[in-house]
């Protein structure tokens, strides 16, 4: 029961990164700290819905 998800940085709303997540185990949106080329930092991305 795996799903495929867009991470999208908060500050600039690039699309970065395509993951894979359990909707059993979280059922909610994914919020993690990745690096944005365009920001080029260290960001939070939110899961786009």
């Amino acid at each position: 029961m795996r799903v495929q998800f867009v991470l999208r940085c908060t500050e600039c709303n690039n699309e970065n990164y395509i993951m894979t997540k359990n909707k059993k185990t979280h059922p909610g949106r994914m919020e993690v700290k990745k690096f944005c080329p365009k920001c080029n930092k260290q960001t939070m991305h939110r899961e786009k819905k």
